[in-house]
Formats: C-alpha cells, sequence, structure tokens
C-alpha cells in the first residue's frame, strides 16, 4: 500500500470511529439494527389480486412470507419482522375517520395479522405517510396522528414507518417529533422508523436536525429507494461513506441510519454483488430488511442471508457504525469494532470486521496490505465469512508486521472478521 493510502487510513481511523460512542434511546427498542422483511422493492403497490393473486399487496402476501421466515430459518437467524409498506388500506377512511384496510385484499384485518404473526414469534410492521396522502394516494396521517397511533396500537403492531410524501419540509421537524410522543403516549412499545432527513436532504437541501432526528427515531432514512442493480448498490455504499461522520455521530444503540432494503434473491445482482450488499450493510450497521420473494429464491442466495457469522457482524453488541478508510475508483476498504474488546493500561483494544470492496465490473484485483496500517496493531485471529466451504476456514492468527494478502472478485467482497486474542500475552504491549 503507498505511503499516501497508508496515511490517509490512519487518519479516517482516527477520526471517524473515535466519535461513533453515543448513549441509547429510552424507549429501549432496537439495542441492535432490526432485521425482517418489508414489501416495498419486490412487489411495490400491486393491488391487481385478480391477476396477481401470489403478488400483490395482499394478507396473502404476507401470511406466505411469515410462513418463510419460520420453515426457513429466518427468524432464527434473526429476521424477525414482517413489515407492510404503501397501498395496504382502503382509499378512504372510515365513517368515524379510523383507518381501513382494504377489505378484498386484507379480509381478516390486520389486527388478524399481527395475531398471526406473534403465534408465530415474529413482530408486524405497518406503514403511514405524514401528509394527508400516502406517497401512492392513500389516505395519510397529518389531523389524524392520535386516532392512527392509537389504532396501530390497538391492532397489536410493534413498528411503524413513516413516509414524508407531499408535506412541506419545514414541517417535518415538528410533525416527525411529536408523533414520535404519539407513539408513545398509546403505552405500546412499537419501533419508530422515519423518512423524515431523507426529504429534507434530497427535496430541499435542508440540513437535517441529526440530534433530534436520533433522539425520536429508531431507524431513519438519508438516501433514494434502492433497487435491485449494481449501480443502485454501489451509489448508496457511495453515499453513506461520503458523508459517515456526519451519519455515524448519532448512531449507536436504539438509533440506526437506514440505507434500505436488501434485494438479495432478486434478478438484477449476481452472487458476488449481493454479498457486497449484505457485507457493507452488516459493516455500517444498517437495519436488515430484505425485499425478495423468499417462495421462490435460489440456495446461494439464501446462503448469504442466512451467513450467521456476517449476521453477528451486524448484531454486534457496541453498536458502533464502521467506517470507510480507503476509497478509489477501484477498491475500497471499510472497519467496523466490534467485540471482543479488551480495556488495560495500553487503552483500548478491539475486534473488528474488516471490508475489501472490488468497485470494477471486469476483472478480480489482488492487493496486499500491512495490518497495523489499517491500525490493527495487536494479535487476530483472522477468519473469511464469506468463505467458500460453508465458513468452516479455519481462523488465521496474525499481528500487526503481518501483510494480509487478498484477491477481490469483479463487483465483489473479501470480508473477515478480525477477533482480537484476548489469551495472547502480546497483548500487553503493541506488536
Amino acid at each position: 500500500m503507498p505511503q499516501t493510502m497508508c496515511s490517509l487510513v490512519v487518519i479516517l481511523i482516527t477520526v471517524a470511529i473515535k466519535s461513533t460512542r453515543v448513549d441509547s434511546l429510552d424507549n429501549g427498542l432496537c439495542l441492535t439494527p432490526p432485521m425482517g422483511w418489508l414489501s416495498w422493492e419486490r412487489f411495490g403497490c400491486n393491488t391487481k389480486c385478480n391477476i396477481h393473486k401470489d403478488q400483490c399487496i395482499s394478507e396473502k402476501l404476507f401470511t406466505d412470507m411469515a410462513d418463510r421466515l419460520v420453515a426457513d430459518g429466518y427468524r432464527d437467524a434473526g429476521y424477525d419482522r414482517v413489515n407492510i409498506d404503501d397501498c395496504w388500506m382502503s382509499r378512504n377512511r372510515a365513517e368515524d375517520k379510523q383507518l381501513l384496510p382494504d377489505p378484498h385484499r386484507f379480509p381478516n384485518g390486520i389486527k388478524y395479522l399481527s395475531d398471526y404473526m406473534h403465534s408465530r414469534g415474529l413482530k408486524l410492521g405497518i406503514y403511514q405517510n405524514y401528509g394527508l396522502r400516502t406517497c401512492m394516494g392513500y389516505p395519510g396521517l397529518i389531523g389524524f396522528q392520535a386516532m392512527d397511533a392509537k389504532t396501530f396500537a390497538d391492532w397489536g403492531v410493534d413498528m411503524v414507518k413513516v413516509d414524508a410524501c407531499f408535506t412541506p419540509v419545514h414541517t417535518l421537524d415538528k410533525g416527525f417529533e411529536d408523533f414520535s410522543q404519539t407513539l408513545n403516549q398509546t403505552g405500546r412499545a412499537m419501533v419508530y422508523s422515519c423518512s423524515w432527513p431523507y426529504y429534507q436532504l434530497h427535496t430541499s437541501q435542508v440540513i437535517p436536525n441529526w440530534n433530534l432526528i436520533a433522539d425520536k427515531c429508531n431507524i431513519w432514512r438519508t438516501y433514494h429507494d434502492i433497487h435491485t442493480n449494481w449501480k443502485d448498490i454501489l451509489a448508496t455504499i457511495d453515499f453513506v461513506g461520503d458523508n459517515q461522520e456526519i451519519f455515524n455521530r448519532n448512531v449507536g444503540p436504539g438509533r440506526f441510519n437506514d440505507p434500505d432494503m436488501l434485494l438479495i434473491g432478486n434478478e438484477g445482482l449476481t452472487v458476488d454483488q449481493s454479498r457486497v450488499q449484505m457485507g457493507i450493510w452488516s459493516i455500517i450497521a444498517a437495519p436488515l430488511f430484505m425485499s425478495n420473494d423468499l417462495r421462490h429464491i435460489g440456495r446461494e442466495f439464501k446462503d448469504i442471508l442466512l451467513n450467521r457469522a456476517v449476521i453477528g457482524v451486524n448484531q454486534d453488541r457496541m453498536a458502533r457504525p464502521g467506517v470507510r478508510v480507503f476509497h478509489n475508483e477501484t477498491l475500497d476498504i471499510w472497519l467496523r469494532p466490534i467485540l471482543p474488546e479488551r480495556k488495560d493500561t495500553t487503552g483500548d483494544q478491539t475486534s473488528y470486521a474488516v471490508a475489501f470492496v472490488n468497485r470494477r465490473t471486469d476483472s478480480a484485483i489482488s492487493i496486499g496490505v500491512r495490518l497495523q496500517e489499517l491500525g490493527l496493531k495487536y494479535k487476530y485471529l483472522f477468519r473469511d465469512l464469506f468463505d467458500t466451504e460453508n465458513n468452516v476456514w479455519e481462523p488465521k492468527a496474525m499481528t500487526g508486521t503481518d501483510e494480509i494478502h487478498v484477491t477481490i472478485p469483479s463487483t465483489g467482497i473479501r470480508l473477515f472478521k478480525a477477533e482480537l486474542d484476548i489469551s495472547s500475552q502480546s497483548q500487553d504491549k503493541q506488536l
């Protein structure tokens, strides 16, 4: 690695990683990033159940996905939420102004769905929009905040995603803050997912009040809706990396940046590109919400989603997001501090997840880098988390003076866990 790269790496590690310790939200929810399944990217606003009975936004779609989460091991791996997005409602409220699910597509109502989820060890999420109408034209939240919050609580909902289509940006701070309080006043613990900062950043260039957002929301969107192609995946990763010093200041237990859904298993992403999304979403402590058809998914993609070692990085209890420590047109390097850690007279010592991403679309690349140039100064047990032999690759002991050599496939990732060797006496001093 050239000396200029080494200097940049060390500077970024020092500035970015040390700035991410924050306290958790008062509601005690989502101390690690939430995981589950969400309908939007894969199924959108398909309401034509007479034509697409297995692909439309309906009670059957969500019970089918719940069944697959349980039967195929996703729930046991941590994916325990099923989230309804837009287009679940009737076009108009009831005479008493309560929200109504579409009676043809949700004949048993939303309470039935929440009971269905809860009986299977799952949780139900639902969608609303802070506006007069939702993004797709269904009844919105404004004027009915208290009623809708109580309705969601009465239905047994566990998470509420609030969008902000068609709403004046200057009203969002107060509107989303007030609805946070309204949800809390129901007495039911509901995760609060906000699209609040996205509209400020991308529709009017308003600088969001990040402290307020993190105090009122469990997760918040900052970038465009993601789509199933490499260009979108890379653009989203770049946006996070380019703005990490701002975004990471408020990330911690109970509060996370949301770069949008996992698209793994949909047509448009290769296995290597899918590994990149799974790996970087885990490095940056992002929510892991799949939007795919779990009834029809290739084994190779299912293996990525169920990779317990990678999920373990995402769910690390310190909840400290990773940082991009090197970036050019060919290569990204990311580090995330994770457990186990050790504190002694030499200072804090921590384990890391280390990701190397090949941005090239035409060829693999090979690199070598000395660990201490990445800020890894002690003794570690290195393990390849996407090893092709089902993660049975034996951990390799390495020290700060060792050089790691990796070959990264085109539009692919090599993701390692560098676990601090706390049993070694050599930890008492830098190597």
